[in-house]
């Protein structure tokens, strides 16, 4: 089982190298050749509208496959489509290039996600699933440091993600391949997907909010907090030590909060870091003139809510029968990508038309909201019905 675990988050760890080092390098060789910010963003939701567009689509053939070649799958495609970058340098092209990306790493995620949460026991499963967070934030933090080799050669990113991507890959064939949980008369139809999804909405809608927290969060810090930051007189290469605060933040208390969270309850571990974290960002308005203030608040925010990802699959697993993982895990992918367009898209709108309200309220808003919903919740005793 630890050389299953170990092999799995060392691959989660390189997907998230990759794409942690693609949004920013294609966006300053954007920015270098002219293209038009606005046209710039919209070039990066493609990622985000491949992880949705694959989502429904991922549960036949992990029944029918297993784990193993659903990674193999995934992660080919984000081989073959990070070397293809060099070959031709065209708009479109590359809009294609990032959107197979998105499909292979829901593949790939989707594959190691499952197979995490079916293998782990309910003692170990909050560790298992931080470890797995921990890997994907210190590939993803590593991932623009990548941009400075733009100066030797704008190819020499993509290469080398290649090549990394290419060395986890071939890991993954040293494990046995395995398969889900099913129940005997389990129909995996198309049709009978989407049934399940209700089901799994009906008895764990609440564990899809933390995925949809993180993705609201990453997408509003990077995309929009630089804006915002420039606007409100903070120039950028404090902006370049402040925003790594919360990435470091995450990694530094993933393991923790995953060991609190075996021990006392996601419910209440994930209670206290929704609360936390809204006051956490609270500060961070109210103390946004000092650089100082906001590098402490955005490490404290990482700290808290940092987790949040890896803490919603958690419960999700916590609440669900284990023949319904991948349909769980599923919608907490389709979360995360809706958080990740939805956090960009209301920022920007409240840079432009809410001028002189903090950044950070709505962040903070969006967290006591989820907050709230965890408070009323009450988990379903009996489950009558779950089975198709």
């Amino acid at each position: 089982m630890n050389i299953r675990l170990w092999i799995l988050v060392g691959i989660v760890a390189i997907s998230g190298f990759s794409q942690g080092m693609l949004m920013p390098l294609i966006a300053i060789i954007f920015e270098q050749d002219g293209l038009s910010s606005s046209i710039n963003g919209l070039h990066a939701t493609a990622i985000y509208i491949g992880i949705l567009g694959i989502s429904p689509f991922m549960e036949k053939p992990l029944q029918k496959l297993g784990f193993k070649p659903t990674i193999v799958i995934g992660g080919l495609i984000v081989i073959l489509s990070m070397a293809l970058f060099p070959v031709w340098k065209s708009l479109w092209f590359w809009f294609i290039l990032r959107l197979l990306i998105g499909i292979g790493d829901s593949l790939l995620h989707f594959g190691t996600q499952t197979w995490i949460t079916s293998f782990s026991t309910a003692a170990n499963r909050g560790r298992n699933i931080a470890l797995y967070g921990v890997f994907f934030s210190l590939g993803f933090a590593g991932g623009p440091m990548m941009t400075r080799l733009l100066e030797i050669s704008e190819n020499l990113p993509f290469i080398l993600s290649a090549v990394l991507s290419l060395l986890a890959w071939v890991t993954i064939f040293l494990l046995k391949n395995e398969f889900p949980a099913q129940d005997s008369i389990e129909d995996t139809s198309f049709f009978n997907t989407f049934k399940r999804f209700g089901k799994v909405w009906k008895y764990a809608w609440i564990a899809f909010l933390p995925p949809f927290c993180y993705g609201f969060l990453e997408g509003s810090l990077n995309g929009n907090f630089p804006v915002y930051a420039l606007r409100i007189g903070i120039d950028v290469d404090s902006v370049s030590i402040i925003l790594p605060a919360f990435a470091i933040g995450t990694i530094v208390f993933q393991m923790p909060l995953g060991y609190l969270s075996d021990r006392y309850g996601r419910k209440k571990t994930l209670s206290f870091v929704m609360s936390a974290g809204f006051l956490t960002f609270i500060a961070a308005g109210i103390f946004e003139a000092s650089e100082a203030a906001l590098f402490t608040c955005f490490f404290i925010s990482g700290m808290l809510v940092g987790s949040t990802f890896s803490l919603g699959i958690t419960y999700m697993a916590d609440l669900l029968p284990r023949q319904f993982l991948p349909a769980g895990n599923i919608m907490c992918s389709v979360f995360y990508g809706i958080g990740s367009m939805a956090g960009p898209f209301l920022g920007g709108l409240m840079i432009e038309y809410l001028k002189g309200v903090s950044l950070f309220y709505m962040i903070g808003l969006m967290l006591i909201s989820i907050f709230i919903a965890l408070f009323f919740f009450k988990p379903r005793k009996e489950m009558e019905g779950l089975t198709l």
